[in-house]
């Protein structure tokens, strides 16, 4: 890399213009969505509304994704303070509040993406009853795919399915923040006790001694052994999947945020390491840490999006350390500085140029290469961390909902 392959950090005028466009396309989605849910994906560029499945219409609120549309709304108040984004957001509560309760597509970990987004900050923020009560219910049934004692909370599928039986994934990591909170509203540790044991785990098990990570891993559900590391979304079981290894850096700042755990403190720093170690000239990560330049490969700026406010997190939770080791404060201004490269990267060469190009805040994101699903388009995770990243620059002491 040469010195004029490095992007400098964002300026505050860049970063207002970027902020700007967001906010227009967060706009122009709010009048063509309104209280229904895009796809996962863009399709050529532009989201459609969610296909009907699982008995819901078009729009309907079922998948892993569809938080992701409010996140986007409270980070767009957070922004600009203007109430027509609350408004919009507090909209989706009844949405989320009738999943739960009526068992819609719930067999999955995502519950804690699907519900921080949606229910907990307005519960937060406002006091909104109704949200409080779904997260907790969510949180409810989250406990319930908690498997003894191999330790791990099951990541997809009915608990009976061979297939998905005793397998959990790094994006888990993003997941328990629920349980912390609801330990936190309750006073029940049962919740974070889990979330403990589920972090503990992956740190143990997913990270491998090089500093990649696996995408999946099993355990035997009645003896707890632990058994293999797989992939999904990754090139090859022994590869390094992008969007992974940048769950990594945030999931485990976050838990270590969450508990202290100076091993998970450590597993962030080591995961970051090798996701830097492995970047491109512009910063933006491929789908896989195993390709580079020249590799004829997709980009995933979703990853890079994740990584850019995983790498802020972890800088904080240095800074923020009650007993500090030599080094701690140059690595947080070293993963400050990556994490300001990535983001303006991403603005520069990432974000649409107009409307017509594109309804996603982000373009060339990659969903499942090896399945052929949203290879090369916008997908709703990116824009939302993108808009996350775009917050955290922008919003001093920004209140993160995680």
């Amino acid at each position: 890399m040469t010195a004029t392959d490095v992007r400098p950090s964002p300026d505050a005028e860049a970063m207002q213009a970027a902020v700007a466009a967001a906010l227009r396309t967060v706009d122009a989605n709010i009048d063509a969505f309104g209280d229904g849910y895009p796809a996962d994906t863009t399709a050529a560029g532009h989201y459609p509304r969610r296909p009907p499945t699982a008995g819901q219409p078009a729009g309907g609120n079922v998948g892993w994704t569809t938080s992701f549309w409010p996140g986007m709304l409270w980070l767009a108040h957070d922004l600009t303070r203007d109430g027509r984004y609350q408004r919009a957001a507090l909209s989706h509560v009844d949405s989320f509040a009738a999943r739960v309760s009526n068992g819609i597509d719930l067999d999955t970990h995502d519950l804690g993406f699907l519900y921080t987004l949606s229910c907990v900050v307005p519960a937060d923020r406002t006091g909104d009853r109704r949200a409080r009560d779904a997260a907790l219910a969510a949180a409810d049934h989250l406990m319930s795919r908690f498997l003894e004692p191999a330790g791990i909370i099951q990541a997809w599928g009915d608990l009976n399915d061979p297939r998905q039986r005793g397998r959990t994934i790094i994006d888990s990591l993003m997941n328990t923040p629920l349980l912390f909170w609801a330990s936190h509203t309750t006073g029940d540790d049962r919740y974070a006790a889990v979330a403990r044991r589920q972090a503990a785990a992956l740190r143990e098990h997913i990270v491998r001694p090089d500093g990649t990570t696996f995408h999946t891993f099993y355990w035997d559900p009645e003896t707890g052994v632990p058994l293999r590391g797989e992939t999904e979304q990754g090139h090859a079981d022994h590869s390094c999947w992008a969007r992974g290894q940048a769950w990594g850096i945030y999931g485990f700042s976050l838990n270590h945020r969450h508990t202290g755990d100076p091993g998970l403190l450590a597993a962030a720093r080591t995961c970051a390491d090798y996701f830097l170690a492995h970047l491109p000239a512009d910063h933006v990560a491929y789908w896989d840490l195993e390709f580079g330049d020249g590799s004829g490969q997709e980009r995933d700026s979703s990853a890079a999006a994740i990584a850019a406010c995983g790498l802020v997190e972890l800088a904080d939770c240095l800074t923020g350390a009650t007993r500090p080791v030599p080094g701690d404060a140059a690595d947080a201004a070293r993963y400050r500085a990556a994490a300001g490269r990535i983001l303006r990267s991403l603005m520069d060469g990432y974000a649409p140029r107009s409307a017509a190009e594109s309804n996603a805040l982000i373009l060339h994101g990659v969903y499942d290469k090896p399945k052929g699903v949203g290879v090369d388009e916008g997908n709703l995770w990116g824009d939302y961390f993108y808009l996350e990243a775009l917050t955290r620059a922008s919003v001093p002491g920004w209140n993160s909902p995680w």
